[in-house]
């Protein structure tokens, strides 16, 4: 005979279906971005003439802008934003803290730093350069959690502005006092850019996400009993400072990913996981839905980057600029954000 079901199996499972309702409907709205990207542009393909070029049916011209031009690009774009929003979204849970995304503490701009060195000054690209720039991260990652080190979380956030800055100096020196035409080929990849994208950026976006998603989901439990504080977590058998270091390593690993690939592009991280937790049920740390609406926001601002202005290519780091910037306003204006 079934036992009954208890209330809260019946709300867990209602969060459940709920949950993979939200992950369908953005799989959809995936798979339409991404018809989309391949059809558009100056040499026009219909949605049949795509997908025949994916099945190698289709003429060589076709098949050359698919799998050569656009394909490569939108993968690259949806892993690089899924990294991003899963970044941002296993950030702002660990630190309690809506301000607490790559881009606002330091990781996303220790990247850029150490990017733009790797290639103006060393001249370095392709695996070398995203060594480089993870290397990077990881060290900016570090100095933030040794300053901030058995301190409140907001306290986190403020040493990783304070260490931002101190980026932001070291690229702007750099530019300013390297080479011309180095400094011009930084300045385009520091804006947040897909145009160089290649089947070489989507592999290695790709391995990375093969290893870094999944580690995020293992940990997915010890980030959700963290977020009850240090000491409840503690006495529920978590390790707290094993694991929040291990989280922090994940949170910045998908950040310096994606940045070593396409550029510091601003505030993907921090909008895509207050938009999946309004979508999925109270309480979910919806990392899914965060890397699924990063995918999505990137997408689609490469899309408007390149079609809003004819002839203007702009870099997609332009358009998440636009679209983050109020958001971030909003939050700063918002009662009851934490506050020192």
């Amino acid at each position: 005979m079934t036992a009954p079901t208890t209330p809260v199996g019946r709300q867990f499972r209602r969060g459940s279906l709920r949950e993979a309702g939200v992950v369908a409907v953005l799989l959809v709205v995936l798979a339409v971005l991404a018809v989309l990207g391949l059809a558009l542009g100056k040499a026009s393909v219909g949605p049949a003439d795509a997908f025949a070029a994916l099945f190698g049916k289709a003429d060589t011209k076709t098949e050359f802008v698919i799998m050569e031009l656009r394909l490569p690009r939108m993968v690259t774009a949806l892993l690089a934003g899924a990294c991003l929003g899963l970044s941002g979204a296993i950030l702002q849970s660990l630190l309690r803290n809506p301000l607490a995304s790559p881009d606002i503490i330091g990781f996303t701009n220790s990247a850029a730093a150490s990017g733009v060195v790797g290639l103006v000054i060393f001249g370095l690209s392709g695996l070398v350069l995203t060594g480089v720039v993870l290397c990077g991260t990881f060290a900016a990652t570090a100095l933030v959690y040794l300053l901030s080190w058995k301190r409140a979380a907001h306290q986190l956030v403020i040493v990783g502005i304070g260490v931002s800055a101190v980026c932001v100096a070291i690229v702007s020196y750099v530019l300013t006092s390297g080479d011309v035409r180095d400094a011009q080929d930084a300045l385009v990849w520091i804006n947040g850019s897909l145009g160089r994208a290649g089947w070489d950026t989507s592999l290695t976006l790709a391995v990375s996400c093969a290893v870094l998603i999944p580690a995020a989901l293992t940990l997915r439990r010890g980030l959700s009993v963290l977020e009850l504080g240090d000491d409840p977590a503690a006495a529920l058998g978590v390790k707290v400072a094993r694991t929040r270091t291990l989280l922090l390593a994940l949170s910045s690993a998908l950040a310096g990913a994606a940045v070593a690939v396409v550029g510091p592009l601003p505030f993907i991280a921090l909008i895509s996981a207050p938009i999946a937790r309004r979508l999925a049920p109270t309480g979910s740390l919806a990392l899914i839905p965060s890397a699924l609406i990063g995918a999505a926001l990137l997408l689609a601002s490469d899309l408007a980057a390149q079609f809003t202005i004819p002839d203007v290519l702009l870099p997609a780091g332009v358009v998440t600029g636009v679209i983050g910037a109020p958001y971030l306003l909003w939050l700063l204006l918002k009662p009851g954000l934490p506050h020192p």
